[in-house]
């Protein structure tokens, strides 16, 4: 698949798996420190509607920050959208290799990305998103820890969108109710990621 460019104002679906299927999570630890990185790196252009970190493999929905929004490099004038990214993920192999004594690519070529063109596919993509550990038969996705799901549907503070993802599903009510039966259909997905 050609690599899409990133545009801002867009949303895209963010995927990855480990290289030759590695795990790229190995204990707490990294899915935590996975997560700074997003909030570091992720939160200067983009906003994160959900992800679903997984042990060889991670999925992550963005809406790029319209330009005005995000820090523009004064030397070139110009937004990176791809920078920010490419910083996590060099970061968090440059921490996994040193921990464990590795060297090389933790990550399967480059980064694969889609860009999300209408709300039903939206929709689509945060119910597989939000209950891919359930999918994987990995973990209960209303137990799973390393996905969006349990700050979705709580009060408390979160860097997520969380009410424009819960108005996407009308209330919280149909959210939990939509993903608990997975009615939307995600099997339009399977030819279109990682999986």
């Amino acid at each position: 698949m050609e690599h899409q460019p990133f545009e801002p104002g867009h949303f895209f679906h963010l995927y990855n798996r480990g290289n030759n299927n590695e795990n790229l999570f190995l204990e707490q630890e990294n899915y935590n420190y996975f997560l700074v990185l997003m909030k570091k790196y992720l939160l200067k252009v983009a906003d994160v509607y959900s992800y679903c970190l997984l042990p060889n493999h991670f999925h992550i929905i963005i809406r790029f920050k319209e330009v005005s929004q995000q820090t523009i490099d004064s030397r070139k004038r110009k937004v990176g959208l791809h920078q920010p990214i490419s910083n996590m993920l060099n970061a968090y192999t440059k921490a996994i290799n040193k921990r464990y004594m590795r060297r090389g690519s933790l990550f399967q070529e480059h980064l694969k990305r889609i860009k999300i063109t209408n709300e039903n596919y939206l929709k689509n993509l945060i119910v597989y998103v939000n209950t891919n550990s359930s999918h994987h038969q990995f973990e209960d996705y209303t137990t799973y820890k390393y996905s969006s799901y349990k700050a979705l549907i709580s009060n408390q503070e979160t860097a997520l969108k969380r009410d424009e993802v819960i108005e996407l599903f009308d209330d919280l009510s149909n959210f939990k109710y939509v993903l608990h039966i997975k009615n939307l259909n995600i099997n339009i997905l399977q030819e279109l990621i990682l999986e």
